[in-house]
């Protein structure tokens, strides 16, 4: 009959052992914590390692996209809401204006430079019904974009017609409303780029804002 190898009790850990390693665990994941979760996580870096080998940065941009997705989901919202309201007004109008008879074909290229995470946008004054072509390029990377309109006369703050990030778009689109129609961009790249906007179509007025 084989005898089973059962630890005598100077193999086994002592208690002090046992509470030395606990400590040393804690201090380990504290020291962890400090330098490598709080500044890959939420760009905060006390002891100022995470800033040297690139950890804080990490945190930072993490935090910014975090924020920047929370501010769109709530931008989206309200503009469901506020485009809904402007459904309702507008079809409250009495008579639908049709596109304008004879409106004069204008045509501009504009350029707007925008440093890293700053956003511009240009607006073309348009009738309802009236319609635009346009192409539009960075220089260099994508640029995060929303071609959207708004009016004061009928109280829309916001109507989206297309979102994106892209470095090249080229299209076409018809005024829903009487109002204010055009393109915001954001450079979330981390060299300045410039954006060169070309427009044909059926507008008044194009001015950047």
């Amino acid at each position: 009959m084989s005898k089973s190898n059962i630890p005598t009790d100077r193999e086994l850990p002592s208690t002090n052992q046992l509470i030395k390693s606990t400590i040393l665990a804690a201090a380990t994941a504290g020291v962890l914590l400090i330098t490598v979760v709080m500044p890959a996580e939420y760009g905060i870096d006390p002891t100022g390692i995470g800033n040297v080998i690139g950890l804080k940065k990490m945190g930072e941009i993490r935090v910014s996209l975090e924020k920047e997705a929370a501010a769109d989901q709530a931008k989206n919202l309200s503009a469901n809401t506020e485009e809904k309201q402007g459904e309702i007004k507008i079809d409250a109008a009495t008579t639908p204006k049709p596109t304008t008879a004879g409106a004069a074909i204008l045509n501009h290229e504009m350029q707007v430079k925008l440093a890293p995470d700053e956003g511009k946008e240009i607006k073309l004054d348009m009738s309802k019904g009236n319609k635009v072509q346009y192409t539009w390029s960075t220089d260099r990377g994508k640029a995060n974009f929303d071609l959207h309109a708004d009016s004061q006369k009928l109280n829309i703050n916001y109507y989206q017609y297309s979102k994106g990030s892209e470095q090249r778009k080229e299209g076409e689109f018809e005024a829903a409303f009487d109002g204010s129609h055009g393109w915001f961009w954001r450079n979330r790249t981390s060299n300045t780029i410039t954006i060169t906007l070309k427009t044909k179509g059926e507008y008044t007025d194009i001015k950047q804002k």
